[in-house]
């Protein structure tokens, strides 16, 4: 009686390192591209992020295909925050903010179990901003902020 050989079989060891190779890569191909990309998002203009696209694409596209294709799938709303006013270009580009508050929100409402309505969680994240627990920057051009909003609601009604 012959014992089944374990070479014939694939194991999942025998490609684990290839997944690795494959990640750091990716890992290594995001760190020195890095600046490239920069080039893009700081741009002083759209048509500057266009061309800083391009020269991207040719540069990285044989190093670096799955950064090329995931620019490629994001098309043009990789450009959508340069139709705003250049005031809210930062706060367009970075979502750092947002995504602080969301997290804390969430680490809070993890130990309420669950909130009974959406007032509820209103007053929560009220607290939490009064209280100073939750400390958000100001919005680049607050001052601004209320005569927009109004000048929105007008247009709506």
């Amino acid at each position: 009686m012959t014992s089944p050989r374990i070479a014939e079989t694939p194991s999942r060891r025998a490609t684990s390192p290839s997944r690795s190779r494959s990640r750091a890569t990716t890992a290594i191909c995001a760190l020195r591209s890095t600046n490239d990309f920069h080039k893009i998002v700081y741009a002083l203009s759209e048509e500057a992020a266009r061309a800083a696209h391009a020269l991207f694409v040719n540069k990285w596209k044989s190093k670096c295909p799955g950064i090329v294709r995931s620019l490629a799938e994001a098309g043009d709303e990789l450009f959508t925050m340069y139709r705003f006013p250049k005031q809210h270009w930062k706060n367009i580009r970075t979502t750092n903010a947002i995504e602080r508050l969301n997290g804390e929100f969430r680490r809070r409402v993890k130990t309420q179990g669950s909130l009974p309505s959406e007032d509820s969680a209103l007053v929560l994240l009220y607290g939490l901003v009064a209280t100073g627990q939750i400390r958000l920057r100001k919005i680049d051009g607050f001052r601004k902020l209320a005569g927009v909003i109004s000048a929105q609601a007008r247009n709506a009604a």
